[in-house]
């Protein structure tokens, strides 16, 4: 189908606000720059921040990335709802091509998941490239979902109901942890969440091409956070940096897979969910047709939207048992 009438206006505003001229810029500035753009669209058009109990900023020590290693530490804000609990618990990882995007832009999505679906919602400030290149924040993430099972109990989590999502670069990091669990023997996971997921950094699926230019994630775009996320080029088909390369995909928690007509991602989002298929994990997939990477956040304004988060927390139920008779 046709790109969706409402994204017509809005993505002529989003286009003409990026700026067209970057070049001398410095990593800070045009992250301040994109930042500014992605409030304006991306926060701006989605719903308004639902009731919790709480949100609490909590430290969680990391790897520094150092040689020897180190320790630092990273945020997670995490998010209770009203209730008694023990709840499930769901590991929020957000994205921007991983060196974009702060916890507080997505503050009221991880709010809305944590009110609707009942469960406590960890969101990881993890570190951004191109300060912090690939693994460390695919590390980051996976640290916060030991940690959270590890404190299940201080934060009222059942660790038998942990879930990962994410969108874009978190999409990304959300099925790296989910293999980094199944390689590691780490926590076990009842799902994983995919929205318009990077599988593969080697850019070699036709849709990077076909959609390449004018729905707002551009093929140029991809190839810089490419850049920036990978300090060897070789690591592109390292399966913690494109799970699309993963060479067995079995005994990993079933996925919910969302792919946008529009997108330069969509192939390998799909292509991906495939392979999942084909190593005998339960998928569910869909394809929002006439939508642009991302526009599944502008709930204000499009209905499938709202239909696509109705979607998503009802498999977020399904999976913790929520709503078993």
């Amino acid at each position: 189908m046709p790109l969706d009438p409402i994204l017509v206006p809005i993505l002529e505003a989003i286009n003409s606000a990026v700026p067209q001229q970057q070049e001398g810029l410095t990593v800070a500035e045009m992250r301040a720059q994109n930042h500014e753009m992605m409030d304006a669209s991306f926060v701006a058009l989605g719903d308004d921040a639902p009731p919790i109990a709480n949100a609490e900023d909590i430290s969680v020590p990391v790897a520094d990335g150092e040689i020897p290693a180190g320790r630092a530490e990273i945020t997670v804000r995490v998010y209770t709802p009203i209730g008694t609990g023990p709840f499930p618990a769901h590991l929020w990882i957000h994205g921007g091509g991983f060196w974009l995007g702060t916890i507080d832009q997505f503050d009221s999505a991880c709010r809305a998941i944590a009110n609707m679906a009942e469960c406590v919602v960890a969101s990881v400030d993890y570190r951004l490239a191109p300060e912090y290149k690939f693994p460390i924040p695919a590390e980051d993430c996976y640290a916060a979902l030991e940690w959270l099972a590890r404190e299940a109990a201080q934060l009222n989590v059942d660790p038998t109901r942990i879930s990962v999502g994410g969108a874009s670069a978190g999409g990304n990091l959300s099925a790296v942890v989910a293999l980094m669990a199944r390689d590691r023997g780490g926590p076990p996971l009842v799902l994983q969440v995919l929205d318009i997921p990077v599988t593969d950094l080697t850019m070699s699926h036709p849709s990077i091409t076909e959609n390449g230019e004018g729905y707002l994630l551009t093929k140029e775009g991809c190839a810089q956070y490419v850049g920036f996320y990978l300090d060897d080029p070789t690591d592109a088909t390292h399966p913690y940096a494109s799970p699309f390369f993963a060479d067995d995909l079995s005994g990993l928690p079933p996925a919910l897979v969302t792919t946008a007509e529009f997108d330069p991602l969509r192939d390998e989002g799909e292509a991906y969910a495939e392979r999942l298929r084909a190593a005998g994990v339960p998928v569910e997939l869909h394809r929002m047709d006439g939508h642009i990477h991302g526009s599944m956040a502008f709930t204000k304004l499009m209905p499938s939207a709202v239909e696509h988060h109705r979607r998503t927390i009802a498999a977020l139920r399904a999976a913790n048992g929520m709503d078993e008779q």
